[in-house]
């Protein structure tokens, strides 16, 4: 194995591949849809759904799996398929710790679903980009419709059943220019876990109109930082502050996009077909069908660890000599342009400068054996 032992695997499965009931601008996946036009319904089968359970578990190196149900929209597929998928995996688990995770839209959510969301422990992402214009600016309906009233009282479902949720935001060309109001809306509605991420594609060769610019990413990250640092640490926890953490301990983060290897999280179809990365369903990053072959040759295998190393192989110069490598290991590579420097270089150098002594701080803290926390009573 190419692995490291000990390494998690995750594949990112979509039961209902790309299908969605909404149509957000910047969606990345629903042109995925083109791949798959001649195949007619794409739903994952049962068939398929047990093939996935047994080859995922097989494929582990560990006692603990995690699955992470994707679209798409997921909750597209009825509840029956979700209890299905449960029973696999006690029929397949061998003694296993297994979870669940779901990311959904936050649309189709009902009181059903809740209960069982509850009842078996799963972790439910919520898609929102913050309060409702700056949401509504680009989470449209199909028919262009507005969606974060209808998220909302998803949200407040979930809390109402003790469901366990993160938030997963997208920062783009217009809630970036509003983070203070981004960060306190997260904050009044009782989120503890906000994932956001910045929005960078292409249309038609060029950068989208609707990307966060570099500058844009810059003064955002540094200024939800600042919201977070002085009341929040150990109280709320922003993915991204997390993650810088973890690499000024040197230690490896949980998010791929800064590590220094990607390639531990592949993305697999309604029908089997395995691809390097959610943002990499490509032909050239086609690895197989777990129908012709497992999980453990594709995942395991040279072409996914020739994916692994182009992280780093293909690092410019420029990224090298830089002196926060440690801290982004150049990004995510879907962010690289032709000249492989990360689109949003100049934002991640200007966070990271914002950050680096208080990051110093923390470690500080942390080698001691105290708590992070206490740099909010730090005297400057």
């Amino acid at each position: 194995m190419n692995f490291p032992f000990g390494s998690p695997l995750y594949v990112m499965a979509k039961p209902a591949s790309s299908a969605c009931n909404l149509a957000c601008r910047y969606c990345y996946y629903l042109d995925k849809a083109k791949q798959y036009e001649d195949t007619g319904q794409r739903c994952m089968t049962e068939q398929l759904l047990e093939l996935f359970t047994r080859q995922y578990i097989e494929a582990q190196t560990q006692p603990y799996v995690l699955f992470t149900w994707h679209g798409g929209e997921p909750l597209l597929r009825p509840l029956s398929f979700y209890r299905k998928a449960l029973q696999l995996q006690r029929q397949y688990g061998g003694g296993r710790t297994i979870d669940n995770c779901l990311q959904t839209n936050g649309t189709l959510l009902n009181a059903e679903w809740c209960q069982f969301f509850k009842a078996h422990h799963f972790l439910i992402g919520i898609s929102i980009d913050g309060p409702e214009a700056l949401h509504d600016a680009y989470r449209k309906t199909r028919g262009g419709g507005a969606t974060w009233r209808s998220v909302m009282r998803s949200i407040e479902l979930l809390q109402r059943y003790g469901v366990d949720w993160n938030a997963m935001a997208t920062v783009n060309h217009i809630n970036a220019d509003h983070p203070a109001e981004f960060y306190q809306f997260f904050r009044d509605i009782g989120c503890q876990y906000l994932q956001f991420t910045p929005v960078v594609e292409r249309e038609g060769g060029k950068m989208a109109d609707y990307n966060v610019t570099p500058q844009q990413w810059g003064r955002f990250t540094c200024t939800v930082y600042d919201e977070w640092v002085c009341r929040d640490v150990g109280s709320i926890f922003v993915q991204l502050f997390d993650t810088t953490l973890a690499n000024w301990m040197g230690v490896a983060p949980g998010v791929c996009s800064l590590s220094a290897m990607c390639g531990h999280s592949l993305a697999m179809e309604y029908n089997g077909d395995v691809y390097s990365c959610d943002h990499f369903v490509f032909p050239e990053f086609y690895l197989g069908n777990i129908r012709q072959q497992s999980l453990t040759e594709m995942a395991y295998g040279s072409k996914q660890l020739q994916f692994r190393q182009m992280k780093t192989a293909l690092l410019p110069r420029q990224c090298r000599q830089c002196k926060w490598l440690f801290a982004c290991h150049g990004e995510c590579p879907k962010n690289r342009l032709s000249h492989g420097v990360n689109y949003l270089c100049e934002g991640y150098r200007q966070f990271f400068t914002h950050v680096a002594s208080d990051m110093d701080f923390m470690c500080e803290e942390l080698e001691a054996h105290r708590a992070p926390a206490n740099i909010m009573n730090r005297g400057d």
